[in-house]
C-alpha cells in the first residue's frame, strides 16, 4: 500500500513541476528522477514522503535553480 501511495503522490508532483516548469509530463518525470529531491522522497529516512506535494514541488525547483546559479 505505501508503494501505490508513494507513486500517486510522484505523479501529482510530476504533474505540477510539468505545469511550472511548462513541459511535457514525460519531461517533468526526467527532470524529477534527475533531483537529489526523488532520491529522498523514495528513502523514508527523511520523511519526505509526509510533506505536502507544494513543499516538495518548492524543493525541486530550488535544487533546478542552484544548479543553474
Amino acid at each position: 500500500m505505501r508503494d501505490q501511495v508513494l507513486w500517486r503522490k510522484i505523479s501529482r508532483i510530476i504533474m505540477l513541476l510539468a505545469r511550472q516548469l511548462e513541459v511535457s509530463p514525460q519531461r517533468a518525470l526526467e527532470i524529477f528522477y534527475e533531483t537529489r529531491v526523488s532520491d529522498r522522497l523514495h528513502d523514508p529516512r527523511y520523511g519526505l514522503h509526509l510533506m505536502s506535494d507544494a513543499y516538495i514541488l518548492e524543493d525541486i525547483i530550488r535544487e533546478l535553480q542552484n544548479r543553474e546559479a
